[in-house]
């Protein structure tokens, strides 16, 4: 076989991606046709996939070394959600014909800074030349271990509901990408975009919640949104309290500018927090879970009999949400 010439497909594989595939010897650096993921004694494997589209999920000036990190971690927070430990992934590159000097190296370089972070390992993939938008495909791998993973559809009536984190920054932080919110202080600004571009999964408090949590996912099409596919999948109801849900200094500011950006912030997406449903008598172990892990963690509401989730306003009346949240189609 010839040796492909400088710049193909393959040559951009070795010389941008194959580094980041070292520490997985099942990634065959890279050279295969396929990998091969050896699963740990009484675990299953979890596995997920996103992909993010220039115009519809970023901006396409947004910084490559931001791009990576957010559709790695917006992978590794369903990760978290199910309870598994991070293992590998596999990345997809649909790339526009011309990219600027340095764009590969800060790409690569933001997922070697999360893969040292996260412990995780590039395992494969494949990248095409696409002449119009940007496309970015990740799938995951995770270790759990086997019959234990956390699900949505464990929810029940009385269960408490939680929230990692504080909620709302990344949908303030879209605006702010957007020019809004010139009314907020610089710093307030920068905090919010920051949240909107480079989320941080909760992978620690994920595993930490296995046996202690009765359902759980990550907040990535918005807190009413996301608390409503556990009600569907439990056949459950919910009731949050708009006032105990977190938010950070920012967001605080935000609302007290303009207080009818709270709805927006209900039901805006990109967070990446957990939403945890738990029984009351888990409540200690699911605190001790979130200390271990140096994860604020905040009690919302209560799961309910019925259907569909109720917000309620500080007045005790409820919040009408015209969306409950992102839609994909």
């Amino acid at each position: 076989m010839s040796e492909p010439r400088p710049d193909t497909e393959f040559d951009l594989i070795q010389r941008h991606f194959a580094p980041l595939s070292a520490a997985e010897t099942g990634a065959f650096a890279l050279r295969d046709d396929a990998a091969s993921l050896a699963v740990a004694s009484g675990h299953e494997l979890v596995i997920t996939k996103d992909m993010m589209a220039a115009g519809v999920h970023f901006f396409a000036d947004d910084p490559p070394g931001t791009l990576s990190r957010k559709i790695l971690r917006a992978n590794l927070s369903d990760l978290a959600a199910m309870g598994a430990t991070p293992r590998a992934y596999a990345l997809g590159l649909a790339l526009p014909d011309k990219l600027a000097p340095g764009w590969l190296e800060d790409f690569c370089a933001g997922l070697a800074a999360d893969q040292a972070q996260f412990g995780i390992t590039l395992i494969g993939g494949d990248t095409i030349a696409a002449p119009d938008a940007l496309t970015l495909s990740l799938t995951a791998f995770g270790e759990v271990p086997a019959g234990r993973a956390l699900r949505r559809s464990g929810a029940n009536g009385g269960d408490d509901i939680y929230v990692s984190g504080t909620i709302g920054d990344a949908a303030l932080g879209l605006l702010v990408a957007r020019g809004q919110l010139e009314e907020l202080s610089a710093a307030d600004r920068v905090a919010l975009l920051a949240r909107y571009q480079v989320p941080l999964p909760r992978t620690e408090l994920g595993q930490r919640l296995l046996g202690q949590a009765s359902a759980a996912i990550d907040i990535s099409d918005g807190l009413v949104a996301d608390l409503g596919h556990i009600c569907s999948v439990s056949q459950v109801g919910a009731q949050i309290e708009a006032a105990l849900v977190p938010l950070s200094a920012a967001a605080k500011a935000a609302c007290s500018a303009t207080p009818s950006l709270l709805a927006h912030m209900l039901t805006g997406g990109d967070d990446y927090e957990l939403l945890i449903c738990a029984p009351t008598e888990a409540a200690n172990g699911i605190v001790q879970a979130a200390r271990a892990a140096e994860v604020a963690l905040t009690r919302i509401g209560t799961v309910t009999e019925g259907a569909g989730v109720r917000v309620l306003a500080a007045d005790g009346e409820e919040m009408r949400i015209e969306q409950g949240g992102y839609r994909h189609f």
